[in-house]
């Protein structure tokens, strides 16, 4: 029995292999990009329909399927502190902005987190001045701290 880091492998190989986009595998699965991609790193506990979807969409041994059924760990695919330029740069604005957004949302919400449990993460591409910019989007539920 294979595991999920080693499902992710074998499927991120298949992806390009079959030259697929993150696009193409949400719309096939009826999800949103950044979700089909959490499936395939083994972020996110597939549902029978998807885990049968991913398997005939990849050529995937029927063997795989209870590893796309089980809980994940979710344990970071990437070493800490981040070596990935894009990925460090992520944690950077966090670092950085990080005050400030939470200074923001506590005056917008009062005192509370945002959800990572119940949220959504949108990545969108736009044109602006001609050139080309990301979007991304957290779109969290928000939890409010208990008073007893």
């Amino acid at each position: 029995m294979i595991d999920k880091k080693e499902l992710r492998e074998i499927s991120l190989k298949k992806k390009r292999e079959k030259r697929l986009t993150w696009e193409e595998i949400g719309k096939y699965l009826g999800k949103d990009k950044v979700y089909a991609a959490m499936l395939l790193y083994g972020y996110a506990q597939a549902t029978e329909e998807e885990a049968d979807k991913i398997i005939t969409l990849l050529d995937l041994p029927n063997e795989f399927k209870p590893v796309l059924l089980d809980a994940p760990m979710r344990t970071p695919a990437q070493p800490w502190p981040p070596t990935d330029p894009f990925i460090y740069r992520l944690y950077e604005g966090v670092l950085l902005y990080g005050p400030v957004i939470k200074d923001v949302a506590h005056e917008l919400f009062g005192d509370g987190i945002m959800s990572m449990i119940d949220v959504k993460i949108y990545v969108d591409k736009v044109i602006e001045n001609n050139y080309p910019r990301m979007v991304l989007t957290f779109n969290g539920k928000w939890l409010y701290y208990s008073k007893w």
